[in-house]
This record gives structure tokens, C-alpha cells and sequence, in this order.
């Protein structure tokens, strides 16, 4: 038999979390045909991985690349590190279904402007994914924030028993046409006021659907732990897998706490599904929030509309230049985004190696000075973290970055080399496989990544896109609380 394409001599690490073995790995019609010996097998074309690491494509559970994955398809930051399905609708911030009023508010901003926003219903965001031929697979949440923005004319209150019924309609809807599941961000101000009964009702529409919660917790800060209680609560109440966004200590007073966090997302998993993503950075990124404005700490302005020209430098500087405080600096600056150098590195390790943990980068594509995981987290991950450090092993990092993520977010057939699978695969060299961005030159692409494949279709090459645009709309299938098992 003759097939699409033919790898070679590749060491197989399958996403599993098993040790890799030497392999032939033959691709037709998208999917993974044959693993194994294979000396007699002809392709289109042939591969010596030998010497190279051939993984699943990694799955980034954690993005904000809803509009970009229309607007601009490539998506070279993600394709250029191995990812090959991207879910988006994170932090309660999605583009469906939402129908503005005027601007976005924050936080929903990071997903661009107005005219980003043009998607009433989630089919249409779904129909809108499916006709840009995009080059990764997408798979999408509905944000929290983005309902309450449909149906409340003030977001510094609690919703209605009518508006949360309108809402509850909304989500319905959308879980019928292919949505994981509801993401929150009740840190933010436009969501922060949302009472957990709110959300409780909400929620109460994933039941049915085997649909997931995801949430950017209440609270990052001092009050974590209460947040992380409130979370697994409403993840009782509704039945539902519990995901809690970024886990992290953040803020100077919090640094050292992470053994707690992880010993409460222990407990809660005795009894319910939870599970976690996390970034590989000390560093977080978001918008400029008055609330986060300290002196304990960097804090970076990577845009802002007012002064544009401030993107990059630090809020200390531009506040000594302009020779105000710092808080009123940063409101001169707003609407803006920021980095905030506020985690402490000891435990980011320790969240980032915890087996409930899953890699999602966290990106922000709208940034024109971005955080350097929108280009870098994947291989920082199995560079930095795996090699260099010695977190993990080299198969518990890609686990991390497929095996795990697939399961946890239903997608069939990814996320592990096996036969009958989509090929969505990622070689990599694994002596030089490194994150090259950084946060003085943050959109870099990574060294070491030598192919990426997309259901089949190689997609990047020795630095390149190839120009194949292969990916797909992934809608839910089955019961996401499986994945837990």
C-alpha cells in the first residue's frame, strides 16, 4: 500500500505518558494508518526522523486566539511551537455568542475591537471557524462575561432571574450547536459583581451536555483558596468537570502557597472531576487592572489606546517620566494591557509538574507587545522545563501538552500517537528544542520544531508554514466528565 506520508525511524513519545520506542509512523487521509516496522511501506513522501522526538500535536487548552483563528488563519505563533488545536472562549471572554452594544468591555477587549464581533450565535461562530479554512484545529467555550454583555445594561451587579434565564437560553443553545462548555472570569470588574448563585443557574445547562467549567478564579491573590472553594462548589451543583485557569500565587504576599492550592485541587478530585492548566512563566498577562498596580513588582505596558507609543516599556518609567504615581500612570494609560512579573518561579514548578496539570500558553495575539508564551510556552515546556531543569520526564511533558488534554476536553481520536488517530503530530529535536522568545524580544518563533502536521497535511517545516490550511471546527462529543475517569 502506498501512503500519504511516511516518518521514519522517529522516536515515538505517544502522549500517554509512557515511555517513546522507535518507530515507523505511515499518515493517509489524515489519520495515523500504521505504527511500527515498516522497511517495505512507500509515501508521496518519506521522512528520516531519526534522532527526533515525533509527539502528538500539542493541544493548547488556554487561548484567546477566538477572532485571530478567523482573521489572520496562519496562526504561525502557535503553528511555529507544535499546537495543532487551540481551544479558545477562555476567562469568560469568548466571540459567541455576543452581540455588542457599543465596545467591548473589558476584558473582552483582548479579543479585539468592535468589528471582531460579529458572531450573534455560536453557529455562526462555529459556520464562520469552518469557512476561514484555518490552519489549526479549534475547539471553543462561551464566556460568561460575553452573556452577561448580551443581556445586562450594567455588569457591576448581579444578573436578574430574567436576564440569567436569557442567558441560560443562550448557553443552550449553544452547547446544542458545539460548545465545551461555560468559562468564567470572575476576577474581572465586568464580571466580578456576578453572584455564585448567578453562576450556579448557569451552569446548571452543562448537566445534560456532559459539558465542562472552566474558570479564571475569583480571586489569584490572597482570597485564592476561598476562590478555589467557590469553583469546586459550583462545579458540584452542576455536575460538571471543573477546570481552574492559569493556577497560580499571585502576588508577592501569596508566594509559597502553592502546596495548599494543590493540596485543595487534590482534595476536590477525591470526589468530583477537577483538573488544572498553567503557564510556564513567573509572569502574567492580562489588561491593566488598577487593582494590580503595586510597586512590589515589574509591571510592563504592552499596549495601551491612549499612548500607544508606551507599549513595551514599564509603568515605573513611564510614571517617572511623566512624574506621577504609579496608579495614576496606569489610569492615564487605560484602556491597556500589562505584564505583571508577580509569581514566584518555585511555584510555578510545582503547579506546572502536578498530574492534574495541563499546559495551555495563555496568549494574547491581539498584544502588539505581547507576553513571550504566546510563541514560546510549548517548547519552553520540553526545553527549559523537561531538559534543562529536569522537571519531568521528556513523555510526562508531551502527556501534559496531549494525552491529558485531549481526554479532559473530549476530543476523539487526538492527542495520542495511535493507529486509526487524526495525525496531528509535532517532530521536534529534542536536544535543541527551545523557546527563543522572550520579554525583551517576545515574537520569536522557537528553535528545534521541524514538522507539524495537521489531520495529515504538513503544516510547518524547518521554520516555515507550508501554506496547508487543514484544520477543523472540533465541536463536544460525548460526556467530558469521561475524561476524568
Amino acid at each position: 500500500m502506498r501512503y500519504d506520508t511516511l516518518i521514519r525511524n522517529a522516536h515515538v513519545i505517544d502522549g500517554s505518558n509512557a515511555p517513546g520506542y522507535t518507530a515507523d509512523v505511515a499518515l493517509r487521509a489524515g489519520r495515523i494508518e500504521r505504527i511500527g516496522d515498516l522497511p517495505d511501506a512507500r509515501a508521496r513522501e518519506e521522512i528520516d526522523a531519526a534522532g527526533r522526538v515525533l509527539a502528538p500535536g500539542f493541544i493548547d487548552v488556554h487561548t484567546h486566539d477566538d477572532t485571530v483563528v478567523i482573521r489572520q488563519p496562519q496562526m504561525l505563533p502557535k503553528l511555529s511551537q507544535g499546537v495543532t488545536t487551540v481551544i479558545v472562549g477562555n476567562c469568560g471572554i469568548s466571540a459567541a455568542p455576543v452581540s455588542l452594544r457599543g465596545d467591548p468591555p473589558d476584558p473582552m477587549n483582548l479579543l479585539g475591537s468592535a468589528a471582531a464581533f460579529v458572531y450573534p450565535r455560536f453557529r455562526d461562530y462555529r459556520a464562520a471557524v469552518e469557512s476561514a479554512n484555518t490552519t489549526l484545529n479549534v475547539a471553543a467555550l462561551v464566556g460568561h462575561t460575553a452573556l452577561r454583555s448580551n443581556h445586562l445594561d450594567d455588569l457591576f451587579r448581579t444578573a436578574s432571574a430574567e436576564e440569567i434565564t436569557a442567558m441560560r437560553e443562550q448557553l443552550r443553545d449553544s452547547l446544542e450547536a458545539g460548545a465545551l462548555g461555560l468559562s468564567t472570569g470572575l476576577a474581572y470588574a465586568s464580571a466580578f459583581s456576578a453572584s455564585t448563585e448567578e453562576v450556579m443557574q448557569l451552569t446548571e445547562e452543562l448537566n445534560a451536555f456532559g459539558a465542562v467549567y472552566t474558570t479564571h478564579l475569583r480571586s489569584e491573590f490572597e482570597p485564592v483558596l476561598e476562590a478555589m472553594d467557590e469553583a469546586f462548589r459550583i462545579g458540584r451543583h452542576a455536575r460538571s468537570p471543573v477546570i481552574v485557569s492559569h493556577l497560580k500565587c499571585a502576588g508577592v504576599g501569596n508566594w509559597g502557597r502553592s502546596p495548599q492550592l494543590l493540596a485543595s485541587l487534590e482534595a476536590a478530585a477525591k470526589t468530583h472531576p477537577v483538573g488544572c492548566d498553567c503557564y510556564p512563566y513567573a509572569a502574567s498577562s492580562s489588561t491593566l487592572d488598577l487593582k494590580q498596580v503595586t510597586d512590589a513588582h515589574r509591571i510592563t505596558v504592552t499596549w495601551s489606546t491612549p499612548h500607544p507609543q508606551m507599549g513595551g516599556r514599564d509603568l515605573a518609567d513611564i510614571a517617572a517620566e511623566w512624574r506621577v504615581p504609579l496608579l495614576e500612570a496606569a489610569r492615564r494609560l487605560q484602556p491597556a494591557g500589562a505584564v505583571y512579573y508577580g509569581m514566584d518561579e518555585n511555584d510555578v514548578r510545582r503547579i506546572l509538574a502536578h498530574p492534574l496539570t495541563m499546559v495551555g500558553s495563555d496568549g494574547l495575539p491581539e498584544d502588539p507587545f505581547p507576553h513571550p508564551r504566546l510563541w514560546g510556552a510549548f517548547p519552553r515546556v520540553l526545553g527549559h522545563f523537561s531538559r534543562d531543569v529536569g522537571l519531568f520526564a521528556l513523555h510526562t511533558a508531551v502527556h501534559k501538552m496531549t494525552g491529558l488534554s485531549a481526554k479532559r476536553f473530549g476530543l476523539a481520536q487526538r492527542g495520542e500517537i495511535r493507529e486509526g488517530h487524526w495525525a496531528d503530530l509535532v517532530l521536534f529535536d529534542p536536544a535543541t528544542v527551545r523557546d527563543v522568545a522572550d520579554f525583551n524580544d517576545p515574537q520569536r518563533p522557537a528553535q528545534g520544531i521541524d514538522g507539524v502536521w495537521v489531520n495529515g497535511a504538513l503544516s510547518y517545516r524547518d521554520g516555515l508554514a507550508t501554506g496547508s490550511r487543514e484544520g477543523r471546527f472540533l465541536a463536544r462529543r460525548g460526556d467530558l466528565r469521561e475524561g476524568f475517569r
